[in-house]
């Protein structure tokens, strides 16, 4: 059996791709999700998400069996609130993913309450319509801290040699006062060329030390003001370890670029 890639993904809009589209916006994007599963080189197991819409100290692991869902999207079209998942949880990958957090001395939590946030179920609602993979969400880190949350991703890596999906979910643009303007195009331009450029080095130590020190990127705060999209992007990095990563999705959303990124 393969070793499976990690990926950080764009999440769209809300529930966007669940919704009348006139102006194919999200087109692409959803093409893209759709046809994500073709890398793989084989079904997984089971999928870890780290969402963009999940925040905790100490980290949190949702570790229910039958997770609900959690609508945290706001002033949609009501059958967007009416969307299901029912994928299962996986408890018993959940303790294994707090075990490696402590050998490590990093503490976590378990959760049971809190649903699967839309950066979760509304992309692999696309990506896995059948919602028959088990699947466990892990919390960003409340510090926001990019280089401990690809130390989280290092501490991950191993389950891909089990046949466990590790998936970043986020957006690599995300300042919405400006996402819907043609306002700081050219800085997002700046911003997006310097992630690829990073993420696609060979050399991993200066990869993951320029992600670390992203906030020195060019324009990196007008793309985001606050990190919390960007911060799955250095869990998939750090799941990547020694694999080279690649632009594998790009598109223009309100005149902005977006992508996303494939390791291994």
């Amino acid at each position: 059996m393969k070793r499976q890639p990690t990926f950080y993904i764009p999440h769209g809009g809300g529930p966007c791709f669940f919704m009348d589209d006139p102006h194919d916006v999200w087109t692409n994007m959803g093409n893209f999700l759709n046809k994500l599963p073709q890398l793989l080189p084989q079904t997984p197991d089971s999928i870890v998400v780290i969402s963009g819409h999940w925040e905790n100290t100490p980290i949190k692991i949702h570790a229910a069996e039958t997770p609900s869902l959690y609508y945290d999207y706001y002033d949609f079209p009501t059958h967007t609130y009416e969307l299901t998942y029912p994928a299962s949880g996986n408890p018993q990958l959940a303790g294994k993913i707090q075990a490696l957090f402590q050998n490590q001395n990093i503490e976590t939590e378990f959760e049971y309450k809190r649903g699967w946030d839309h950066g979760l179920f509304i992309p692999l609602k696309v990506m896995f319509p059948e919602a028959n993979i088990p699947i466990v969400q892990v919390s960003l880190h409340h510090s926001l801290d990019a280089q401990t949350h690809i130390e989280m991703g290092k501490i991950l890596a191993p389950l891909r040699d089990e046949n466990i999906l590790i998936l970043g979910s986020g957006m690599s643009y995300h300042n919405l006062p400006y996402l819907f303007s043609r306002q700081e195009t050219e800085q997002a331009k700046q911003f997006h060329q310097w992630l690829t450029d990073t993420i696609s080095t060979p050399d991993i130590p200066q990869r993951n030390q320029n992600l670390a020190n992203w906030l020195q990127a060019p324009k990196a705060l007008s793309c985001h003001p606050r990190e919390e999209h960007l911060l799955p992007l250095m869990v998939a990095a750090g799941a990547g370890n020694e694999d080279i990563g690649q632009c594998i999705f790009k598109d223009t959303i309100f005149h902005k670029p977006i992508t996303g990124y494939q390791f291994g």
